[in-house]
């Protein structure tokens, strides 16, 4: 069974950057396409990025697009969300997790059609 977890949150500036690491364990990553969620207090998930097994597709939502950047690194079974020019709004508890319907990344707005669902990583922008 697939495992994920997130690191690399933290206390940031505004304009800085992160990059926060998902490492999976129990199963490949060559088989699931992988996601990027944020949930900020008292607001509902959000989806974030996601990327297919290959690479070859990458999906942002408009709120993040130029700033944030997903790759993955399949030898090191991880994948990656580089976050640049972070703003307060962005942040949030961040989550990883696996598409439902393998190795394509279904729509962000569809909440349902991710799982594994990991513990989370905190990002905190503020001055």
């Amino acid at each position: 069974q697939l495992r994920l977890k997130e690191s690399g949150g933290g206390l940031v500036q505004p304009g800085g950057s992160l990059r926060l690491s998902c490492a999976a364990s129990g199963a490949t990553l060559d088989y699931y396409a992988i996601g990027w969620f944020r949930q900020a207090p008292g607001k509902e998930r959000e989806g974030v990025s996601c990327i297919s097994t290959s690479g070859s597709t990458t999906n942002y939502a408009d709120s993040v697009k130029g700033r944030f950047t997903i790759s993955t690194d399949n030898a090191k079974n991880t994948v990656y969300l580089q976050i640049n020019s972070l703003k307060p709004e962005d942040t949030a508890v961040y989550y990883c997790v696996r598409s439902k319907i393998g190795y394509r990344c279904p729509p962000l707005s569809s909440v349902f059609s991710f799982t594994d669902w990991g513990q989370g990583t905190q990002v905190t922008v503020s001055s």
